[in-house]
C-alpha cells in the first residue's frame, strides 16, 4: 500500500505543534484542547483537529490530549525522537554562530563535523565539533556518512556543492547560502533558509 499523502502545509506545521507542546509539557500541563492548542499557535481548532486526523486523530471529543503522548507522537512523525547526523561546510561568521548557538539535538541532530577550506581555521575546534580540511570531505564520508550537509559557504559555490554532497549520498541538505536549490535536479530533500525573505514579510506587514 503507497503512504498516505499528507499536504506539505500540514507538514510544515507539525514543528509548531512540537515546540507548543514541549512548552505545556515544561510548564507541567498534563492535558489539552485543541481550542487551547489553537489559540496558542494563531491556528483554529478546527485546522488542529483537521491536521491531527492526517495522521489518525489523537485526542477524545471533549476530552483533549494528553500533552506527553501527543508531544511522543508528533516527535515521532518529524522524526526528532531519532538522531541524525549533520556537518557544516563553510564555517564563515553564519557557520560559527549555527555550531556556538543552534541546539540541534533538540531537532533530532547531532553535529559531528565541519569543513572549510580557510588554512587558519583547519585543525581547531568550534566547541566539540572540529573543523577539516574541505578537501578531506569525500574521503571523510566514506568512512563516517552523515546524514545531512548545511552550507554556509559563499553563495558562488553553493551549486558545485550541492551536487557533490547529494553524489556522495547524503539525505538532505539545509542550505543558507542565498541559491535556491531544487529537490528535483538534486534528488534529495532540501529546506532553503533565505533570512531576508522572513524579514520583507515583516517590511510588508508594518508598511500597510
Amino acid at each position: 500500500m503507497s503512504e498516505r499523502y499528507i499536504s506539505p502545509s500540514v507538514i510544515r506545521r507539525l514543528p509548531k505543534y512540537h515546540r507548543c507542546l514541549k512548552e505545556l509539557q515544561r510548564n507541567g500541563v498534563g492535558r489539552v484542547s485543541s481550542s487551547v492548542l489553537a489559540h496558542n499557535l494563531g491556528f483554529t481548532a478546527s485546522q488542529v483537529r483537521q491536521d491531527f486526523s492526517c495522521f489518525g486523530g489523537f485526542g477524545q471529543q471533549g476530552y483533549g490530549y494528553n500533552v506527553e503522548s501527543l508531544l511522543a507522537e508528533i516527535a515521532s512523525i518529524i522524526g526528532v525522537d531519532k538522531t541524525h547526523s549533520a556537518a557544516i561546510i563553510g564555517v564563515g561568521h553564519l557557520g560559527h554562530a549555527l555550531v556556538n548557538n543552534f541546539r540541534f539535538a533538540t531537532c533530532g541532530f547531532e553535529l559531528t563535523v565541519a569543513f572549510d577550506a580557510n588554512p587558519e581555521l583547519i585543525g581547531t575546534k568550534i566547541g566539540d565539533v572540529y573543523i577539516r580540511d574541505i578537501k578531506e570531505l569525500e574521503s571523510y564520508f566514506e568512512e563516517a556518512p552523515f546524514d545531512v550537509a548545511i552550507l554556509t559557504m559563499p553563495r558562488e559555490l553553493a551549486r558545485d556543492m550541492a551536487r557533490k554532497v547529494a553524489d556522495m549520498g547524503v539525505r538532505g541538505i539545509w542550505n543558507f547560502t542565498n541559491v535556491d536549490l531544487s529537490e528535483e535536479e538534486l534528488g534529495v530533500s532540501i529546506e532553503n533558509v533565505h533570512f531576508a525573505d522572513s524579514l520583507k514579510i515583516l517590511c510588508y506587514e508594518i508598511s500597510k
